[in-house]
């Protein structure tokens, strides 16, 4: 098999940053926090005080009205930051043959808003009220299937569920795909995982924060943190051979990737570190970097001060104490299940094009290391690794390496 590093060529993001990628990366620049408090009516009040939620998205924009009522929010903001990401790369999936492009997506949860209200139907009214698209409107594949379907995009289609780390993987499927002679393909990840229903369905899971405070519910690699908050949105970008399309209409190239397994628990991670070391380091390797190389690590950024330790023990590991500039723009966003890698990649990408490493707000750095808390420009930027951990012991990272 060929030695191929894709191209990124084209971003689109639907974030509590923003919609866009113009309006996400100055919010980032600013520092501006998209955290606020979660208000149901409710008398129990919900299971999380704070989350990150998109504003102002205009979902008739993006999606025609007839596919509209067929799909929950999560794949509106698939089709949406695809639409944008398509634009930005000057991509015309009709200009193409279909059986050359693909669409990877990573999904975590599904359409819980169209299910809570499709089996309230079934409930209050009876079976003859539930949508016919209940079958596949919930279904974790149903972002894939739309935007295959939308775009005509026929080469080898799929979806990965590896929670929070699912997005850098659907980035190495693509990987992959590319070297087995695809063009093109769309690939990210997007949640909405907000309503009621979803909500309840994460209220037992560990590591979760109780801050009400939208400025300290998540502080990553603060000796305060109390846990992480849910988020929704998250971001898709076009992968392109590099045979196909010159470096200098490029984002960055995606230089490597891998994954590992804790193999130790559904809950928690283990004593130690060592299957997220050692992606980290399989990621640089497959690169043909050595840890020197790095200028920046987007770190996963748990916010529960346990597995905090344990990421700052890999990167310092990993680094073999060397200061390298650690950040967590995650900060402003909360984490975004199967979204939030996607977007990680979006903001290493926009780092490495702009020479700014975005910042970790709200925190107070508690461990050895070089966190980020203000943007830092014109430090050089080459190489990018992105880090990120899913729930039930998946850990994954990607090397992203400017072009020009």
């Amino acid at each position: 098999m060929r030695t191929v590093r894709p191209l990124i060529t084209g971003l689109g993001v639907v974030a509590p940053t923003g919609v866009g990628v113009a309006e996400h990366w100055a919010a980032t620049l600013e520092g501006r926090c998209g955290l606020r408090p979660i208000v149901v009516d409710d008398a129990a009040g919900p299971p999380f005080p704070v989350a990150g939620r998109v504003p102002d998205f205009d979902v008739d924009a993006y999606v025609p009205r007839r596919l509209k009522v067929q799909t929950d929010r999560w794949t509106w903001m698939a089709l949406a930051a695809t639409r944008m990401a398509l634009d930005d790369a000057g991509l015309d999936p009709s200009r193409h043959d279909p059986y050359a492009l693909a669409v990877v997506t990573a999904s975590g949860s599904g359409g819980n808003e169209f299910g809570q209200r499709e089996i309230q139907a079934l409930y209050s009214t009876g079976a003859q009220a539930v949508s016919a698209y209940q079958s596949i409107g919930w279904f974790y594949a149903a972002s894939t299937g739309r935007l295959s379907i939308l775009h005509q995009l026929k080469g080898p289609c799929g979806v990965i569920m590896a929670d929070g780390a699912g997005g850098l993987d659907a980035a190495a499927q693509a990987c992959r795909l590319i070297r087995r002679g695809t063009a093109a393909v769309v690939v990210g990840g997007t949640e909405a995982p907000l309503s009621p229903y979803a909500l309840v369905c994460q209220a037992g899971r560990p590591g979760s924060s109780t801050e009400p405070d939208p400025g300290s519910a998540y502080r990553p690699f603060d000796r305060r943190a109390c846990g992480d908050v849910p988020g929704e949105g998250g971001a898709m970008l076009i992968l392109e051979d590099p045979a196909r399309v010159s470096p200098r209409d490029a984002y960055a190239e995606l230089a490597g990737a891998s994954s590992t397994h804790d193999a130790h628990s559904t809950f928690g991670p283990p004593r130690d570190h060592r299957q997220l070391a050692r992606a980290m380091r399989e990621a640089i390797a497959r690169a043909d970097c050595t840890p020197q190389d790095v200028d920046v690590v987007f770190a996963d950024g748990a916010g529960d001060p346990w597995r905090d330790e344990l990421e700052a023990a890999a990167i310092g590991q990993v680094f073999e104490g060397a200061s390298v500039p650690v950040t967590v723009p995650k900060t402003m966003t909360g984490r975004l299940c199967s979204g939030g890698a996607a977007l990680d990649l979006v903001w290493a990408a926009l780092a490495l094009r702009h020479d700014t490493i975005p910042p970790t707000v709200n925190v107070e750095p508690g461990h050895d290391l070089d966190v980020v808390t203000r943007p830092r420009r014109g430090t050089g930027l080459r190489t990018a690794l992105v880090v990120a951990r899913g729930t039930g012991g998946f850990n994954s990272a990607a090397v992203l390496r400017r072009v020009v």
